[in-house]
């Protein structure tokens, strides 16, 4: 559904992408997870045929963005950063809108069908007369969803689309794109690690606008170090013993902070099990707890973003 090859922008003499190659498939839920200034938004944006590439090849729902720009938006439903919006309309009047842009001609009748399965499907029928100015941050990237979907497309593409809900809406926001599901090919781009997981069947991670790594958690854990999250709980300061356990063999990082019932925990990344010589250097402080589990996937991009030195000048 789509296909990208050898992907690249430029702005100017800084690079925001280079050298991209992936594709999705239809009914794929895929997420773009990447720092503030990794090249997320630049990417969705030629996908969605609103930026020109300076190299490469994409295709969008069989149609190419170079050569078929129109059709290639009219495939395609788009939810920026920001909504779209216009402050002064109600949410109907703004929905019909959007509507007559994206299919042209309609009767009155499969209009008013199609409107309303949108704000059936976004949870907006109680708001649908309430003008768009007066919405909370939350109904308006509703509002955003519902005009991405209202021409029922076969692609979504979703630029942040839980960025400033609250947990609760995070969570709805994080049910309605799940609903997505086979019906619509979605990717969608965030910084927010635990939502990729949730949301997403695959993962493309970049890095200064190069993609670093693409898979489900699983296999990108797989093909990594097999990094495991150690953690240790002491009743006394362990910090004398931190110095030690950073020399390790295999220990990458320690971190030692109290908690509310003034225990010490230790939480340790590490290439190898090394639990016993932790054990060792922290029995003399209270040991009381000492478990590991594999890392999961915040410890995974770290480990990817976190060798190159931060690039200046960075777009979205």
């Amino acid at each position: 559904m789509i296909t990208v090859r050898g992907l690249a922008k430029y702005y100017g003499a800084y690079q925001a992408i280079e050298a991209l190659d992936f594709s999705i498939s239809r009914g794929e839920i895929v997420g773009l997870l990447g720092l503030n200034g990794a090249g997320k938004s630049t990417v969705l944006k030629i996908l969605g045929a609103f930026l020109v590439p300076s190299a490469g090849y994409a295709e969008v729902a069989g149609c190419s963005i170079a050569d078929n720009p129109q059709a290639v938006r009219r495939a395609i439903g788009f939810l920026p950063d920001s909504p779209p919006l216009y402050h002064e309309m109600s949410v109907d009047a703004y929905l019909a809108y959007v509507l007559r842009l994206k299919v042209g001609r309609l009767s009155r009748a499969e209009l008013e069908r199609q409107r309303d399965e949108a704000l059936d499907r976004t949870a907006l029928t109680a708001e649908r007369h309430r003008t768009l100015g007066e919405l909370s941050h939350g109904f308006a990237q509703r509002v955003g969803i519902a005009q991405a979907i209202i021409h029922k497309p076969p692609v979504l593409i979703l630029d942040e689309p839980i960025n400033g809900l609250d947990p609760v809406q995070i969570v709805e926001m994080r049910d309605l794109i799940l609903s997505f599901r086979h019906e619509h090919t979605v990717i969608l781009s965030s910084h927010i690690l635990s939502e990729i997981t949730r949301t997403c069947d695959r993962i493309l991670i970049l890095d200064q606008g190069q993609l670093v790594a693409q898979g489900a958690e699983a296999e990108l854990a797989k093909s990594m170090r097999g990094d495991k999250k150690i953690t240790a709980t002491t009743a006394q300061d362990p910090q004398a013993a931190v110095a030690t356990i950073k020399k390790l063999n295999g220990v990458d990082a320690v971190a030692c902070q109290q908690n509310a019932r003034g225990e010490y925990e230790l939480t340790l990344q590490a290439t190898a099990d090394v639990r016993s010589q932790v054990a060792q250097q922290l029995v003399a402080y209270e040991l009381l707890a000492l478990s590991t589990a594999e890392a999961g996937l915040e410890a995974l991009f770290m480990q990817l973003v976190s060798a190159a030195p931060r690039r200046t000048g960075e777009q979205a």
